[in-house]
Order: structure tokens, then sequence, then C-alpha cells
């Protein structure tokens, strides 16, 4: 996603979409600032979760997560990404494990700093229908 009210509720924020949909629903603590963007805490099947919404702009989001993954001194195995796909129908899902970017900066960015062995959620925003559009 892209930080800023501006970027809200863009379709290139369904992955921050997602992650305040987790911290509400499962009662995460507050967001607050760290490894250059927003962190909340909590706790999934009794296993700690930390969602991080980049403050870097999209296209750098490995910098953020990077910095993250290298504190708790976790590799990309342990990371999931959630971010929009233009090639899905709004409101589908795919989710997998590796792969390469697909064109999309964003996990251009983090395959840099992290690798590629994290499991992506994609999540269909739909194509605008023109490609001026995209």
């Amino acid at each position: 996603g892209n930080p800023g009210a501006k970027y809200q509720n863009n379709r290139h924020n369904v992955g921050f979409m997602a992650a305040d949909a987790i911290a509400r629903r499962h009662s995460f603590s507050p967001w607050s600032k760290r490894f250059q963007g927003l962190i909340a805490e909590g706790a999934l099947g009794g296993e700690k979760i930390l969602l991080i919404k980049p403050q870097t702009f999209m296209n750098l989001s490995g910098q953020s997560v990077g910095e993250a993954l290298r504190f708790y001194k976790l590799d990309a195995a342990a990371l999931t990404v959630f971010y929009d796909e233009i090639d899905l129908a709004a409101g589908k899902l795919r989710v997998k494990a590796g792969g390469g970017s697909g064109g999309h900066n964003g996990i251009r960015s983090l395959d840099q700093h992290v690798g590629n062995a994290y499991r992506r959620v994609r999540i269909g925003v739909g194509h605008p229908g023109v490609k001026e559009m995209v």
C-alpha cells in the first residue's frame, strides 16, 4: 500500500485494508511506528503475529519488511504478504508460496530485500478496463 489519506481507499491499498481488518477482528494492539512502517501485534491460533504496513510507499515495501524480518531474525518463510492483483476479479483470492513479481513493483522490492520464498495472498481488485488506467 501507500501511506497517507490520499491513498487510503485506493485499490493499491487492499493489502493495508486486509491488515486493518485482521487487526480489528482479532483485537491486535493499536498501530505504532516502527521499521519504517506502522505495526500492530497480536495472536492468531496462539501464534504471535506482527502486522506491518510499510510507510515507504509500495514500490519500496521491501525496505520496511526486510528491516522487521532482520530485527526478529526471521527468514522469508515466516512472511505472508497481502497485495492487490488487477488480473483477478474483485474479491477473488489466490494464495501461493514463492514465485515472481508478475510486474508488481512492491513485490519486486520485497524479492530484492528478503528473497521470494514467502507466502503471497493476491487479492483481486479487477482490471480497470483500459491499459491507460492501470
